[in-house]
């Protein structure tokens, strides 16, 4: 159970630079995949097939959401047709973006994103389809160009 201000959500959650990007999607979209090829590229995990969120006031003024591993499964990641292995989690830290697997391919070029309430918190999403054109590569470029700007001095 979640406290007030927080909720463990079904998705897999990686930290690039000093921002967090939720990937979600139905089972078998390749939320652990992509993860895995970011992690592969020097991203931290947060959390795969779980993500702990919850709101919190930034020293700088305002609220974000921070993603977190949550408490049972932190470490663990799905490596399909191998099995589980064990992961270093990264800290939490601001969600600045979700990528929504397994739906339309949404704009090609999108200029502005949808956002979403998170906890009472906007956050953009992107839709984005993985494919086999350089996701990794998509989705750290989709976090550059779309995710909210946090520094590693925003805490909590």
């Amino acid at each position: 159970m979640s406290a007030p201000g927080s909720q463990i959500v079904q998705a897999s959650g990686v930290v690039i630079g000093a921002r967090g990007l939720l990937i979600e999607g139905p089972p078998g979209s390749g939320k652990s995949s992509l993860a895995l090829a970011l992690l592969d590229r020097g991203a931290g995990l947060i959390g795969d097939d779980a993500v702990s969120l919850s709101r919190v006031g930034l020293s700088s003024g305002g609220d974000a959401v921070f993603a977190a591993p949550p408490p049972n499964i932190a470490g663990l990641v799905e490596v399909r047709g191998v099995g589980i292995i064990q992961w270093p989690v990264a800290q939490a830290v601001p969600l600045a973006l979700i990528l929504t697997l397994g739906g339309s391919e949404g704009e090609r070029l999108p200029e502005r994103l949808a956002m979403r309430d998170v906890l009472g918190v906007r956050v953009p999403v992107l839709p984005f389809t993985p494919g086999a054109l350089c996701p990794a590569v998509r989705a750290e470029q989709a976090l550059r160009l779309h995710g909210l700007a946090f520094t590693p001095d925003d805490r909590a």
